[in-house]
């Protein structure tokens, strides 16, 4: 057997999962773990004869074709960069490491500018969808070196999910950062989504009384329309999944505090750090924070509990809003997430093509959706749109369903329902339609406190500096 077109350390669930897909679509793959057993598992599960499984790092970086291509899926952080150190004496001008895990994507800027100046390529590749994805087709998010892309564009694009269209959703981002930057918004518009369907379920528990059933019934009903998404699909899926355990309702068994791997808050970092209003995303963010302070929790809704006023609601229109709310949240938690690419392409020098990006979306990750077609058809038509919500499909979108948007926080508000996520989006609608807002006064105040200067809108240039006089 010849050498291998492409390497892959570590045979933790993703690597394996991705080197078994790389075998299935015909290429030669050589695999290592600094665990053999690992090594060993990924040898016998391949039914193809494509994996060769390597037990010390020389023996494995031999079987490979030169230049070598390397793909580590190791766990972010040190340990990436420890393999890069373990694997450098072997390397030579032109050889090229991609990291496929889910690292903080200035540590890729960092490891691609210290390898270049080695003549070693480095990219960051965001690897979207799970284990499955991984195993059956993944949204892949490449960044880095172009020329080296090439080099292993084929394998990509054969082993990442395809678009209804056949489309590979595997598309070079941009340049060092660029591709873990995409993964990691994209997590980010993840949280977002993922509470906002959760707070829809809390609509139709709480306010509607509806049971497991008509709940499943309901989403199955908006994934045929304009929601259609992977998320909205299994929502519909697991209200109706039984115990395994006991009676009734495996999630209503589970416990209402949620975790997080730590994507979602670089997202919203890096938000505040470029000055970018990614409100919607943080509270998805940030609700799940709170959920983990179950505790905390209890014991407030013992002191706070208070009775409400029944709301006398027509089920059917209520749940003809809520298909309205959720579709203008998501529009605007696509809008954020974006505007944050926008703004990161231009502070940090990426070429990014917006409508490639949202086809990469749309099979094989988590926010797959029929909305990214529009996103696509959007982008297509201008690069240079700033903001989603500025164009004119997205507008007659918006202008159709934020009174559903409206009527349904106003709906928890009266209940005392919490909907951060759906409560963000109208602010932000909102605040981005106000033409004069109330920012005059926190810029007088923070003169008048700070001498922090203002600018003046009657045409008047420049900033400028009032003695304030006080006790008027």
């Amino acid at each position: 057997m010849g050498a291998s077109r492409i390497g892959v350390v570590g045979m933790a669930v993703m690597g394996k999962s991705l080197a078994l897909n790389i075998a299935d679509n015909g290429f030669q793959v050589s695999v290592y773990n600094r665990s053999e057993g690992k090594t060993k598992e990924a040898v016998a599960e391949d039914r193809t004869g494509n994996i060769q499984g390597y037990f010390s790092l020389e023996e494995f970086i031999d079987s490979l074709e030169s230049p070598k291509n390397i793909l580590l899926m190791v766990k972010s952080g040190v340990p990436v960069d420890g393999m890069i150190d373990r694997l450098f004496p072997f390397l030579h001008e032109g050889d090229l490491i991609i990291d496929g895990g889910n690292s903080y994507f200035k540590d890729t800027v960092r490891r691609a500018n210290a390898l270049e100046k080695k003549g070693i390529h480095f990219f960051g590749m965001g690897v979207s969808g799970g284990e499955e994805g991984a195993r059956r087709g993944p949204a892949i998010m490449p960044g880095g070196d172009r020329k080296a892309y090439e080099r292993v564009r084929d394998i990509l694009e054969a082993i990442s999910a395809k678009a209804e269209d056949g489309e590979p959703c595997c598309k070079y981002t941009s340049s060092d950062g660029a591709g873990h930057y995409v993964k990691m918004v994209h997590n980010g518009i993840e949280y977002a989504d993922m509470q906002i369907i959760a707070e829809g379920s809390v609509v139709m528990k709480q306010i509607l009384g509806m049971d497991n059933r008509q709940m499943s019934e309901a989403f199955r009903h908006y994934n045929e329309g304009p929601l259609e998404s992977y998320l909205i699909e299994i929502t519909a899926n697991l209200l109706q999944e039984p115990d395994d355990m006991g009676n009734g309702f495996l999630v209503d068994k589970i416990l209402d505090s949620a975790e997080q791997k730590g994507t979602g808050k670089w997202t919203n970092l890096e938000a505040v750090d470029l000055g970018v209003n990614t409100s919607i995303l943080a509270a998805g963010l940030n609700a799940r924070i709170l959920s983990s302070q179950k505790a905390e929790r209890i014991q407030a809704a013992k002191i706070y509990s208070e009775e409400v006023p029944s709301l006398n609601l027509d089920k059917g229109k209520v749940l003809k809003e809520l298909e309205g709310a959720l579709l203008a949240a998501k529009i605007m938690s696509y809008a954020q997430g974006f505007a944050l690419y926008r703004k990161a392409a231009e502070s940090y020098g990426w070429d990014f093509n917006y409508r490639e990006i949202a086809s990469i979306f749309r099979a094989g990750c988590i926010i797959r959706a029929r909305l990214l077609y529009d996103l696509m058809e959007e982008f297509g038509k201008n690069n240079d749109l700033v903001n989603i919500m500025l164009s004119e499909s997205f507008a007659k979108k918006l202008h159709a369903c934020v009174p559903g948007l409206r009527k349904v926080v106003s709906y928890c508000i009266a209940q005392g329902i919490a909907c951060p996520a759906m409560s963000a989006a109208l602010s932000y609608f909102d605040a981005y339609c106000t033409e004069n807002s109330e920012a005059n006064i926190i810029q007088a105040q923070r003169d008048y406190f700070g001498a922090h200067t203002y600018q003046r809108n009657d045409g008047r240039e420049g900033y400028f500096h009032h003695a304030w006089v006080e006790n008027i």
